[in-house]
């Protein structure tokens, strides 16, 4: 059941991408211009994305359990610290210079974009660096001293 939940979870999340635009960097990028021809369109995009979010974050905030039985994982962090702000301006500088965050970049991958594979390769070559370099025994490189 819940791999059949998963399924289709990633599915409307999937299709949901690909109306809005999210899918194709050229209108990202049209969002990020502000001083060119900048398309708000994507704010409305984010601002749902957010109340659904939110929505979801409060429903779950009373629940030991989730819908489909497993157990409740809700974040606990509620600082903002060096590997917060440095994973942001990473996500960012990435956003802007390829037009892809990671959901619609493995949406683009799945309709063959070039960009998206080169896009999708970097970030997990990013990601697998991290866990290497992050891994037990080693100095954690962005904590906090």
């Amino acid at each position: 059941m819940q791999t059949l939940a998963a399924f289709l979870v990633g599915l409307v999340f999937g299709i949901g991408l690909l109306v809005s635009g999210m899918s194709n960097p050229a209108k990202v990028l049209g969002f990020l211009d502000l001083a060119g021809r900048w398309d708000p369109s994507l704010a409305l995009v984010m601002g749902g994305a957010i109340a659904v979010g939110l929505a979801g974050f409060r429903l779950a905030r009373g629940r030991v359990r989730a819908l489909l039985g497993g157990a409740m994982q809700l974040p606990a962090a509620r600082s903002i610290d060096r590997p917060l702000v440095l994973g942001s301006l990473a996500f960012g500088v990435g956003w802007g210079l390829a037009g892809f965050c990671p959901g619609p970049a493995v949406v683009a991958l799945g309709m063959g974009q070039a960009k998206a594979f080169v896009f999708v390769a970097a970030m997990l070559a990013g990601m697998g660096l991290y866990e290497w370099i992050a891994r037990p025994g080693r100095a954690a490189p962005l904590a906090v001293e």
